[in-house]
């Protein structure tokens, strides 16, 4: 532990904030769907969902998870194309991936029983520190870590620790906090507070120090410095890039998709034939596209005008696509799968490919 952290945790209260804090999780905690039990899988399917998404968002997805693959074993058995359904919307997509495959492990490996040791938890694909840590916890009551966002901004305004939280190597000192002041007694309970503190109380901006059960120990409340905490170095500006997407269809009404790539962005969904555009070229972007559509499927295409345009923000990246609908004259190679707007409802779409399709929905049939 660093020799600052050590100084802060001196005389610091700590008896007294774990009795405030979880005295005011057990009065006010929010009735999630996680919550209901201790089970494990539940746990770990809640806070895989959690990461990068907002609570409101999750509770339908969770439901509907839970509903299709309400045990370890229905999910290790599932067809990826079903699991990723489920998951559709939710956005990164790598996280549903892992889980699935981690969980493949737990049935083949474990007997179906999710580990209870750090060692053995940690092997797991996508279980990361925090992960691991609120498994533990929640699901076992290991008095583990479980550092996240929230716990960073909770942690840095309650010890006033000045780390820059976007830098992985401030970690250590949020985790060495934590098992200093984690409850032995109910660290199932204490992890979820810290969170919920976050999420309710001490939010990233104007945190409401005058309903915070733990304000009396909280030494940037002290200190005036709350609004100043955490420290957190900005990420890059996410890079533009100019795309062009087409919904083709046929004679028959069928429309034409086409599977991502098994690894990389939004890896195994299918999507809307696309191509990044050349915008200094001399081409329009309408040409760009039926090129494209000859040398990739071998399709020959009549394009309508742009029927309208969808941005979507990646962490890195912010797509804005041009969106074409276009009649198919030839059998295209095999790259592209010809559905019916029935078997479409079976295929997992990213987000931006669902904003394409309701433009087609609503632009794109009119000339039809």
């Amino acid at each position: 532990m660093k020799k600052e952290l050590q100084e802060k945790l001196v005389g610091f209260p700590i008896e007294e904030f774990r009795h405030n804090l979880l005295s005011w999780y057990k009065a006010e905690k929010r009735d999630l769907p996680w919550r209901m039990d201790q089970d494990p899988y539940k746990i770990w399917v809640s806070e895989i969902m959690l990461q990068q998404t907002r609570v409101d968002t999750v509770i339908p997805y969770f439901h509907n998870f839970i509903e299709k693959f309400p045990t370890i074993e229905a999910l290790a058995t599932a067809d990826e194309e079903d699991v990723l359904k489920a998951w559709e919307g939710l956005g990164y997509y790598s996280r549903v991936r892992n889980l699935h495959a981690a969980v493949k492990e737990v049935k083949e490996v474990y007997g179906g029983i999710v580990p209870n040791t750090p060692e053995e938890i940690s092997k797991l694909k996508g279980v990361g520190p925090y992960t691991r840590g609120a498994i533990l916890s929640i699901a076992y009551d290991i008095p583990e870590p479980a550092v996240d966002g929230n716990v960073m901004r909770v942690f840095s305004r309650i010890l006033s620790i000045w780390e820059d939280i976007a830098k992985p190597k401030s970690r250590k000192t949020f985790e060495d906090a934590t098992y200093e002041l984690i409850s032995k007694e109910d660290p199932s309970s204490f992890n979820q507070a810290v969170m919920e503190l976050g999420a309710l109380i001490c939010t990233p901006t104007s945190p409401s120090c005058l309903l915070c059960p733990v304000r009396e120990q909280c030494t940037a409340f002290e200190e005036g410095v709350q609004a100043e905490l955490p420290v957190k170095s900005k990420k890059k500006k996410p890079k533009p890039l100019q795309m062009a997407a087409v919904v083709l269809y046929d004679e028959q009404g069928k429309l034409y998709i086409h599977k991502r790539p098994s690894t990389g962005l939004l890896a195994n969904l299918w999507e809307y034939p696309n191509v990044e555009i050349d915008a200094d070229s001399e081409k329009t972007y309408r040409e760009q596209m039926n090129q494209f559509l000859l040398e990739e499927y071998k399709v020959e295409a009549e394009l309508s005008e742009l029927v309208g345009t969808v941005e979507h923000v990646f962490s890195h990246l912010i797509w804005n696509i041009s969106v074409f609908v276009g009649k198919i004259n030839n059998q295209p190679n095999e790259d592209l799968l010809p559905v019916t707007l029935e078997e479409l409802q079976k295929y997992a779409f990213p987000v931006s490919h669902q904003k394409i399709y309701r433009l087609y929905e609503v632009e794109g049939t009119a000339g039809r």
